[in-house]
């Protein structure tokens, strides 16, 4: 299957500035781009969002290139963390392209929020961490994604709020369910209520992101926050990493009992594991585990 984007390896030596020229020197006509990094960084892959002149809105033509990509990590067992990124300078992800939307019938716009939404709630299923880096504004749809992720870094500069109500629709891709697990319900109530937009500030002490940083001269500050988390989570164990995950995920929808019981499922899982063997030979031999996701 030919992906969108393309896969280029680099080394992580070069200075921060240069790996952002480096690492995403391909077709200025993919709206979305893919990257895996090698060396220090192995096993980590970048989403990039790249639609410059719509401030990287959902159109259709995004929509498939990032649903592509998406299905192609899942079955990945090389790609232990995903990053997802916008190469936008200040813009994360704008949301729904509304000068496609007004074009679209009633019946059409139905179909392409269904669309979206599914897309969104594969993110959110894809089997390893993901980390959304918000270096710019996430608005409607860019926020909804970003809330699709497991961790979520963001610049002081970023924009952050659910504004659909302001067009009289609502959060359709997840929003209303995903905030309010985040925040509470009267929290959430209020922010969707509101159209409030949050700065990266807010975002963070409210809980919506897990790191605010001061943006740099590169404009990716909340990047290489998310390259370093992510950084930190390769060398454990793959398959442990993503039971967690699951056993996380999971239980939060269920009853504590319940809960329990999937975590009792996922621990089963990686019991006849090669790596869970690793793990404790290494520690009794005093070395770093050399973790396979087998």
């Amino acid at each position: 299957m030919i992906l969108p984007g393309v896969f280029k390896a680099v080394s992580p030596t070069l200075s921060p500035a240069r790996l952002i020229i480096a690492r995403f020197a391909s077709s200025a006509s993919d709206e979305v781009k893919l990257e895996k990094l090698t060396g220090d960084y192995n096993n980590i892959s970048i989403i990039g969002l790249n639609r410059p002149a719509a401030k990287n809105a959902f159109s259709h033509s995004l929509v498939n290139q990032l649903s592509s990509i998406v299905e192609h990590l899942k079955y990945d067992k090389d790609s232990r963390v995903v990053i997802l990124r916008s190469l936008v300078p200040g813009i994360f992800c704008a949301g729904a392209d509304l000068k496609e939307r007004k074009k679209q019938t009633q019946e059409e716009v139905r179909i392409f929020v269904n669309q979206l939404r599914a897309l969104l709630i594969n993110i959110e299923q894809l089997p390893m961490p993901v980390i959304a880096a918000v270096d710019g504004a996430a608005l409607g749809g860019g926020l909804e994604m970003a809330l699709a992720c497991d961790i979520r870094t963001a610049s002081e500069e970023a924009k952050l709020g659910l504004v659909e109500t302001r067009l009289a629709i609502i959060p359709g891709a997840g929003g209303t369910q995903r905030l309010p697990r985040i925040l509470g319900p009267a929290l959430a109530k209020e922010l969707i209520f509101t159209s409030r937009i949050l700065s990266g500030k807010e975002a963070h002490q409210l809980g919506v992101v897990n790191h605010v940083l001061p943006q740099n001269e590169a404009k990716d500050a909340a990047y290489q926050k998310a390259l370093q988390i992510a950084a930190d989570i390769v060398p454990n164990g793959p398959i442990g990493v993503r039971m967690a995950k699951k056993a996380i995920d999971k239980g939060i929808q269920v009853d504590i009992a319940t809960g329990y019981a999937i975590e009792e499922a996922c621990y089963a899982q990686i019991l006849p594991t090669t790596d869970r063997l690793e793990g404790l030979k290494a520690f009794a031999e005093k070395r770093k585990p050399i973790y396979k996701g087998e």
